[in-house]
């Protein structure tokens, strides 16, 4: 291993896995100091179809993200000559030669990024009235920066990654893709915590999330257990498949951003609580998922030609 390969996985474990699970001691040791005050302030009973309702709505949007992700690989690869692209439900492929394809490897991670930008702006400047409509602006924004920015980290130093390619062609000395991978890794964790206040704030009641303990135990149910209910319907949407195309990059998703979500929750003090809208049922975003599979494993599973 290189001492690039070496600097930028040594800096993934710290701010990925070792950062957010250090915080997570802090906050739970918080937690234990306050947790008499909390017990004169019930927060109420928990319904567990909102976590069921959260999961639902993390695999939609995960599917979907890397859905556009893979049609904007597909695009701009058919309509350069002497290529033909192929869509599938967990990758896409071509065939022919031009050198501008390894450039265009790169255009799926910017398709999900300005995705992502756009939902965090309908989030800022006009925020849903419902749960299930903040819910899902929020994964889809949240997916769409965790499935592309961590493409950055790994193609500074992967020159088989999209992203990697992308920077092949454009010819980026070994320190650029070294510092873009590191840049890379502070916004990540930056973001991952940013999307903490907007999950808390989906309280119904500020009880629910008074605390470090109940901050700390509603993104737990709201976001963290969801997310790990939600892995089966990701992968049976990707299957079949190879171990990267199915289950990798739902699982590195889910350490990179879910952790910093999950140990940072404590030290939030969320605004706005009890604005949204609560849903009223889970079936509306059931049979999106529903239909979201029948989609990817009857018509994308083949494969579609964009020749």
């Amino acid at each position: 291993m290189n001492p690039y390969a070496q600097l930028i996985l040594i800096a993934s474990l710290t701010v990925i896995v070792a950062a957010p699970i250090l915080f997570g001691a802090v906050g739970g040791w918080r937690s234990r100091s306050v947790a008499s005050a909390a017990a004169a302030s019930p927060a109420g009973p928990w319904r567990w179809q909102r976590t069921f309702h959260s999961s639902l709505l993390y695999a939609l949007s995960f599917s979907l993200i890397f859905f556009i992700q893979e049609l904007f690989l597909v695009v701009p690869k058919a309509l350069t000559p002497g290529l033909r692209a192929t869509l599938y439900h967990n990758n896409h492929n071509w065939t022919g030669d031009n050198p501008l394809a390894h450039l265009f490897q790169g255009t799926g991670a910017l398709a999900i990024l300005l995705t992502a930008l756009g939902f965090v702006a309908w989030l800022k400047l006009r925020p849903p009235r419902t749960e299930t409509a903040r819910l899902f602006a929020i994964w889809m924004a949240f997916h769409g920066f965790f499935q592309s920015l961590p493409q950055v980290v790994v193609g500074a130093v992967v020159p088989q990654n999209d992203v990697g390619m992308a920077f092949g062609y454009l010819q980026l000395a070994d320190t650029t893709k070294l510092v873009a991978g590191l840049i890379a890794l502070v916004v990540i964790a930056a973001l991952a915590t940013r999307f903490a206040a907007p999950l808390l704030a989906l309280a119904r009641d500020p009880a629910e999330v008074a605390t470090p303990g109940r901050r700390s135990g509603f993104m737990f149910r709201m976001a963290t257990l969801p997310a790990l209910l939600a892995l089966p319907l990701i992968v049976a949407m990707r299957v079949p498949g190879s171990l990267d195309q199915v289950a990798i990059v739902p699982v590195a998703e889910f350490v990179i951003g879910v952790f910093w979500l999950q140990g940072y929750a404590w030290c939030v003090q969320p605004r706005g609580v009890g604005q949204a809208e609560p849903a009223s049922s889970i079936w509306g975003a059931l049979s999106l998922v529903i239909a979201q599979l029948l989609i990817f494993q009857f018509a994308l599973r083949p494969g579609i030609a964009f020749y």
